[in-house]
């Protein structure tokens, strides 16, 4: 990374959503500089996947990002957001796969992911279970918040069981 690539690189980052037209600017400075940087082409990614809601360029530029350098942490947790986004279920499953192999990747994210995954395939019991392992990688209390916040809203999205005490009134 050289050090005007950081430069445009943070300043675009800085600029990320408040100002597009400044983050883009500075972004295709970046990559004019160095059009393999994974963190420059994640960024467009993102601004693809969460702004423009375009999956399909957004995935391109996420791809192009896992080519350039398979060991970054920043483009997997988005790349995922994005799958996830677009249900391409069997794709962010074996994303998710892969990134919880690698070294450093904050696995609390990952595994909050899994769980979403699950609950929108309608599973959730698996939900649940996806969330206690994400509980194991919890090292702020606002992370054990979220996923205690999340625990609650699936256990109410869930079937009620029926009282056997109860008796039916004619």
């Amino acid at each position: 990374m050289t050090l005007t690539k950081s430069k445009y690189y943070f300043e675009a980052l800085d600029n990320y959503p408040y100002s597009l037209p400044d983050c883009l600017e500075a972004l295709n400075y970046a990559l004019s500089y160095d059009p393999e940087d994974a963190d420059s082409l994640c960024l467009m990614g993102r601004i693809y996947s969460e702004m423009l809601t375009d999956y399909e360029k957004a995935k391109l530029y996420f791809e192009e990002a896992m080519l350039c350098d398979v060991t970054n942490l920043n483009v997997p947790q988005y790349y995922i957001k994005c799958l996830l986004d677009n249900e391409d279920f069997q794709k962010v499953e074996k994303l998710i796969q892969y990134s919880l192999k690698i070294k450093g990747i904050d696995k609390f994210k990952i595994w909050l992911h899994r769980s979403l995954l699950s609950e929108k395939r309608g599973s959730l019991v698996n939900a649940l279970k996806f969330l206690n392992e994400a509980e194991k990688y919890c090292f702020t209390s606002c992370d054990l918040d979220l996923v205690r916040e999340r625990k609650k809203f699936i256990k109410s999205k869930m079937p009620k069981k029926k009282s056997k005490n109860k008796k039916e009134t004619k």
